[in-house]
């Protein structure tokens, strides 16, 4: 990579931390933004696409067409490190305190998780079809972005994109476009739906907690902490600045795991392995990352790890590709799909609405509502949306819904990604009735992990607890 590269990028690496800045400063200052709750990256990436060449054919700031192809093959890129820090400070051999009735809610969320992730991808697949029997020319994988979208998130459309163009499809930024458009209308209206649901809960006592719809608190709707009595610690200190900065250390960590990651893959590659030769960078990464953690931990180096500081890590690779997929979208290639797009989130919003609160209803005695909201948050945005419904309805955490929402998610990013290669390869080479079938056979699968855990749960004979009483 010559010099002139380098500072092509550095270039775009300022455009993408000024765009940062000011979705931080109107995330603060305009209430609608403070409501929804958008991350700076959101409202900085539409700020871009909005100000930049791409909508305005020929007008805008004339950003570089390099600049915005860079911008496009960013979130692919950063994802990696992204991935790659899940594992990382994962501690091997230690009992968790929860048991009994802890561990079957925990295995009834993910159930559900997983049965969600199954039924939004049913209706991506039904979409594709109805629109391609009306003679519309949606590539193969089309609806896959609604699931990736919505469960996952803006972060995922960079998987996406990644995947995507390792297995050189020529519409990876197109579908890594939609995805992103797809985690946009699910953030947006999952927050709205959510805050209006809490409300209507709190006013016909649904709500464990909440007696009435309480005002959000004002530091975490402007995205900023102006107190210093309050601010928090970003992590520990784990290494003297001597010899190396914490952060430096853990950021080597993550990007030797990943350049170990790169490495197997290019020689799996190179040698053409059967089976494992189509595995994308972010899997070997994570791969990679456990093996490399277990050898920190059984070396005795463990307490050098801080999972805050590799989550700000891995928090600053996500909002830089956040910003950088939003501010590249393709806009004129989604516009061409629009339509089935639309009638995709809409159909995904209320099978998944209704989905979510029928089991739940069903299933837990306990918190039912606080349950549901929060998943509902995470299946139509990203942890921290199903994390910020639940703050609303349960401010304290007094309810065990939390343990249960973090553990049951973290299942299911793990089975996710194991899928996603499966899932992919069957939409690009098999039809339309055998893609209904291996989904459903997943959904059955959520369903069964569901009913399972609520047989053991039963045999344990947990009571049904009054919730008001219990946490209130």
């Amino acid at each position: 990579m010559s010099s002139a590269m380098l500072t092509q990028l550095l270039y775009c690496f300022c455009v993408l931390s000024a765009l940062l800045l000011l979705g931080t400063l109107l995330r603060g200052r305009i209430p609608i933004f403070r409501k929804l709750f958008l991350p700076a990256s959101v409202i900085g990436g539409f700020i871009g696409l909005l100000i930049g060449p791409i909508i305005w054919k020929g007008g805008g700031i004339p950003f570089p067409k390099e600049w915005i192809a860079t911008w496009s093959t960013l979130p692919g890129i950063l994802i990696v490190p992204v991935v790659a820090a899940t594992p990382l400070g994962m501690r091997f051999g230690t009992a968790g305190a929860s048991a009994g009735k802890t561990s079957t809610d925990v295995i009834k969320t993910f159930g559900i998780f997983f049965a969600v992730a199954a039924i939004q991808l049913l209706i991506g697949i039904i979409t594709r079809q109805i629109f391609v029997s009306g003679g519309m020319d949606l590539y193969a994988p089309f609806g896959y972005e609604l699931p990736m979208g919505f469960s996952g998130g803006h972060g995922t459309a960079g998987v996406v994109g990644n995947y995507f163009k390792g297995l050189e499809l020529p519409y990876w930024e197109l579908a890594q476009g939609v995805t992103t458009t797809t985690a946009t209308f699910g953030l947006i209206g999952g927050m709205i739906i959510g805050i209006i649901a809490i409300n209507v809960a709190a006013r016909t006592g649904k709500t464990a907690i909440l007696t009435k719809p309480g005002d959000i608190p004002p530091d975490m709707a402007k995205g900023y902490q102006m107190d210093p009595t309050r601010q928090q610690s970003m992590g520990k200190e784990t290494t003297m600045s001597s010899s190396i900065e914490s952060m430096t250390f853990h950021l080597s960590v993550i990007l030797g795991a990943c350049g170990i990651a790169y490495i197997c893959m290019n020689l799996i590659k190179y040698y053409k392995v059967p089976l494992i030769n189509q595995i994308p960078i972010w899997a070997w990464a994570i791969v990679v990352m456990f093996g490399v953690n277990f050898c920190i931990q059984k070396i005795g180096l463990g307490n050098l790890i801080d999972s805050k500081t590799k989550s700000r890590i891995a928090g600053v690779c996500s909002d830089y590709a956040i910003t950088a997929a939003i501010a590249s979208l393709p806009v004129q290639a989604i516009l061409a799909y629009i339509v089935p797009i639309l009638v995709m989130v809409i159909a995904g919003y209320i099978v998944t609405y209704v989905f979510l609160f029928t089991l739940f209803k069903k299933f837990f005695a306990d918190c039912y509502f606080e349950r549901a909201i929060s998943l509902w948050g995470c299946s139509t945005g990203v942890f921290l949306t199903g994390l910020m419904l639940l703050k609303i309805c349960d401010p304290d955490y007094k309810t065990p819904v939390l343990n249960d929402y973090s553990m049951g998610f973290s299942l299911t990013s793990v089975s996710n990604f194991i899928l996603m290669p499966i899932t992919v390869s069957m939409l690009l080479y098999q039809t339309f009735s055998i893609n209904v079938l291996f989904q459903s056979g997943l959904l059955v699968i959520g369903l069964g992990l569901l009913l399972c855990g609520n047989q053991i749960s039963r045999r344990l004979n947990n009571p049904k607890v009054e919730v008001a009483k219990n946490y209130g």
